[in-house]
């Protein structure tokens, strides 16, 4: 695994809060994707235990290791040092979460916009849908008329197509919400939806602090 997958899978954890032994230990049990992918997507989130219920502990938010620059509608816009390198990002919680089956439980799912410039990355967008996806199975981002393949890790899922990104980001500013898709391990279906409100704003302030 090269440097900058690595960093990119601590970038991942940390928007997590994923830092137990176990996952780390399954972290550096995975190879990078392969270098025909157009982006390396790191591996994103941990696995949950298998301890019942009433005896796991609340997952940690992702914002529980860093700090909040604004709230914006929807949207709040924050600043970490993962390994003393800072990243910003906007983040959001979906508006609504569907799970086919209905019965099929998971943890909370993302999105984030980040800007990450010791390696000039500018408005990634990524999700955490919750659960581990299905392998060589693409979530997909539809907003208003466009839709976005994403490669998914884990539980991350990363725009595909680079090059994008930037008309993606753009789109986002401007429109009413997205749509994010995906499919677990186990076959379940999940369809989320993210308010856009507030995300422009949310956008500049993470541009502001991250130049």
């Amino acid at each position: 695994m090269n440097t900058t997958a690595l960093f990119r899978i601590c970038v991942g954890l940390l928007a997590v809060g994923a830092f137990n032994a176990s996952a780390s230990a399954q972290q550096q049990q995975k190879s990078a994707p392969p270098a025909a992918q157009q982006k390396n997507a790191p591996a994103a989130a941990q696995q949950k235990n298998n301890a019942p219920a009433a005896a796991q502990k609340k997952s940690p938010s992702p914002t529980d290791s860093a700090v909040l620059l604004g709230q914006f509608g929807e949207w709040g816009a924050y600043r970490a040092t993962p390994g003393g390198k800072k990243i910003c990002f906007a983040l959001s919680k979906p508006t609504s979460a569907i799970s086919e089956p209905s019965s099929r439980t998971r943890d909370a799912s993302y999105a984030f916009v980040s800007t990450r410039p010791s390696e000039k990355v500018k408005n990634e967008v990524s999700v955490i849908v919750g659960y581990p996806q299905k392998p060589g199975h693409d979530a997909t981002a539809a907003i208003g008329s466009s839709t976005y393949a994403m490669y998914t890790q884990n539980e991350g899922a990363w725009v595909k197509n680079a090059a994008e990104e930037p008309q993606m980001v753009e789109t986002m500013r401007r429109s009413s919400d997205f749509v994010v898709k995906s499919e677990s391990a186990r076959g379940t279906k999940t369809t989320d939806t993210y308010s856009l409100k507030g995300i422009a704003q949310a956008l500049d302030r993470v541009a502001e602090e991250c130049k």
